[in-house]
């Protein structure tokens, strides 16, 4: 068996999957380490489901948990393509490639882009090449989905020149609205050529409108900051503020780190970033958290359908999309003016069809390591 490895770094996991290198890979393993810190775990999946306590760990402690937990399913045998989810392709990149040292030179100049992601994606590039030096290594990048934007979703109210400089929305997510796209063209062609928003909701969350396929509009912007509120980074915030924040004395460093690692859902509670902590909770705080959270999904799904020109079909999917029927119902309460509504035992059961107004309402698994991989199986073939 020749074999395809897949990474792919979040700001607080790393997923990962074994496959089978074939025109259509054929998955073997998959698993991820959750809760990067303190008390990381790692979670595997296939061939068999069980976990295990990583105890503290960053993305290099869990990368070497990986690759020792891969090994016995490897069993030696040669992993010819190890493909990488990258956050940022900036403009130049638009379809996954095979990583030289001119293009990882090029990602590295965006990091203060992602920088929750990039470094950590691009470490990965560099470790995986250490463990498996004659593996073709591939590039697959979320902004890429996006790219072809209308001119006005793609650009701010500010001076032309710093647009040509690349200060543009990007979007992101990328990764995931393939794959899930290709659910819709593949289980339900007729959605597939309408008009769809999805919402990619986990510890990143953006949303995006998508006509025939294509990205027309998303969320998140020139960083994944922007849009919904997440688990640790601020969405959408008026830049008043941040120039209020620095004219008091806080530098940017520190403004960085306010944004990416203590604001959304874990600054707004002061409790945590975990959808699952905030629901189970009784405080006010974690109340509010999730009140705003839901708010801003309502607020984006109308302007998105506004982009559209109306709505053919809604989709949820990440960690708090695919699992929290609470916040779905949430998002979904009083949106019969876009046809949209909520079967309660459909959406209680985690069902695939959950919608009980004319608008059709999806709750479909995202599959990013599958996107992954068959772009290296890709590559390799080519």
């Amino acid at each position: 068996m020749s074999a395809i490895l897949t990474l792919n770094a979040g700001s607080s996991s790393l997923k990962f999957a074994v496959y089978e290198a074939a025109d259509e890979p054929v998955l073997r393993m998959t698993g991820q380490v959750e809760n990067l810190g303190p008390a990381a775990r790692m979670v595997l999946k296939l061939p068999e489901q069980n976990e295990r306590e990583l105890g503290a760990a960053d993305h290099a402690v869990a990368l070497r948990a990986i690759l020792a937990a891969a090994e016995p399913v490897l069993g030696g045998h040669l992993v010819r393509g190890v493909g990488h989810r990258i956050v940022h392709g900036g403009t130049a990149f638009a379809e996954p490639i095979v990583l030289n040292d001119d293009a990882l030179a090029q990602l590295n100049a965006l990091v203060p882009l992602a920088p929750l992601h990039q470094p950590h994606n691009l470490a990965a590039v560099a470790a995986a090449g250490d463990a498996f030096p004659d593996a073709v290594q591939v590039g697959c990048f979320d902004t890429a989905f996006h790219h072809g934007h209308p001119f006005v979703n793609d650009t701010f109210a500010i001076p032309r020149r710093f647009y040509q400089e690349g200060v543009r929305r990007y979007g992101f997510h990328g990764l995931s609205y393939d794959y899930l796209t290709g659910r819709l063209r593949a289980d339900w062609p007729h959605l597939a050529a309408g008009r769809v928003v999805i919402a990619h909701l986990g510890n990143g969350a953006s949303m995006c409108a998508i006509r025939n396929g294509r990205s027309v509009a998303s969320t998140m912007g020139f960083t994944a900051l922007d849009g919904l509120p997440m688990g640790t980074r601020s969405g959408q915030l008026d830049p008043g503020v941040l120039l209020y924040l620095l004219d008091r004395g806080m530098t940017p460093p520190e403004l960085a780190n306010m944004l990416y690692r203590d604001s959304g859902l874990k600054g707004l509670s002061g409790i945590s970033h975990d959808m699952r902590t905030l629901l189970a909770s009784d405080a006010e705080e974690a109340r509010q958290a999730i009140d705003y959270y839901v708010f801003r999904i309502r607020r984006e799904l109308g302007g998105l359908s506004a982009v559209l020109g109306g709505l053919d079909g809604l989709v949820f999917s990440g960690g708090i999309g695919e699992n929290s029927d609470e916040i779905r119902a949430r998002v979904l309460e009083g949106m019969e003016f876009l046809g949209l509504g909520v079967n309660g035992p459909a959406n209680a059961a985690n069902e695939t069809r959950i919608g009980a107004g004319r608008t059709p309402v999806l709750v479909i698994p995202t599959d990013e390591e599958r996107v992954i991989a068959r772009a290296t199986a890709r590559l390799l073939a080519g």
